[in-house]
């Protein structure tokens, strides 16, 4: 024989959940007394108090080895890379000599990004060096000791420093200056004491045919030993990146021409296909005429 179950009024329902909230015979809310929930809540605090003070302990620990001017490890970083100015979303350097707005912006990006490289700020902050040679500067037994910076002058970019230039880096008269520059990787001894230099050309036949003619500054795209190595941005306060200007002087107008620039040094592999950017740098160059 089955039996129904007492189907519950709206009102009992509501009684009995009220009940349930604030019981004033027993005087509980939601099921336990103040001292169930006194217990509860000290139980709580301190299983959590002991979970913050323990994962605190294991931060600080671990802080402790870790060195605030010089990561622990850097094996992402062993090959540095190469970038392009003006830095663009997708590496497009794209110029129509007409509009001014379309160069404006890049020239906007390259005043400020060359404004650190002025003579007088780089006489004013860095060390006149001995071309040929790292600039090696030991600690000599002081920790943390600072280290001074080699001047990189804006005048050692030629036609392409833009000091004085109507042209605007060339980008008014369809001869753009693109500038590159070498990723920054501590304690890194670039060239493994012999001259390196960057390279550029076009990556297809095609694109070395519409690339046309290009002057490099410094001549031959040399970078110099002295700016290495690099000790870190709280130790090289003042480093300003050497950097290689390149001059395009007649690309084919109206084409997009895809050129690759890469560093030439004994100890920065080029090749790796699984990284395209290990010392070298791809992108796009375009020149638009009416």
């Amino acid at each position: 024989m089955v039996i129904q179950k007492e189907k519950k009024s709206c009102g009992q329902v509501v009684e009995e959940w009220k009940e349930f909230v604030w019981n004033p015979r027993t005087h509980q809310f939601m099921g336990r007394t103040g001292t169930s929930w006194a217990f509860i809540l000290l139980f709580y605090l301190v299983f959590y108090g002991f979970l913050t003070a323990m994962f605190t302990l294991t931060m600080w620990v671990m802080l402790q080895t870790v060195s605030d001017h010089t990561p622990k490890y850097q094996d992402r970083l062993a090959t540095p890379g190469l970038m392009i100015r003006p830095k663009t979303e997708n590496l497009d350097v794209i110029v129509n000599v007409s509009d001014t707005e379309s160069w404006d912006q890049h020239v906007q990006k390259l005043n400020k990004f060359l404004e650190p490289y002025n003579d007088s700020i780089q006489a004013q902050k860095n060390d006149v060096c001995r071309p040929g040679r790292y600039y090696e500067q030991p600690d000599n037994g002081v920790l943390n000791y600072p280290k001074r910076a080699c001047q990189f002058n804006r005048t050692q970019l030629g036609n392409c420093s833009g000091i004085g230039d109507p042209t605007h880096y060339g980008y008014s008269t369809g001869q753009p200056c693109v500038f590159i520059k070498m990723n920054r990787v501590i304690n890194f001894y670039a060239g493994a004491n012999q001259s390196m230099n960057v390279t550029c050309v076009g990556k297809r036949d095609e694109d070395a045919e519409n690339l046309g003619n290009f002057v490099m500054f410094p001549a031959n795209g040399n970078i110099d030993l002295m700016y290495f190595p690099y000790y870190g941005k709280k130790f090289h306060v003042n480093y300003t990146q050497p950097l290689v200007a390149v001059k395009f002087l007649n690309v084919t107008p109206n084409v997009e021409v895809n050129v690759e620039c890469r560093i030439n040094a004994a100890n920065i592999a080029t090749d790796d296909e699984r990284d395209k950017f290990a010392g070298r740098v791809a992108f796009k160059l375009r020149v638009n005429k009416a």
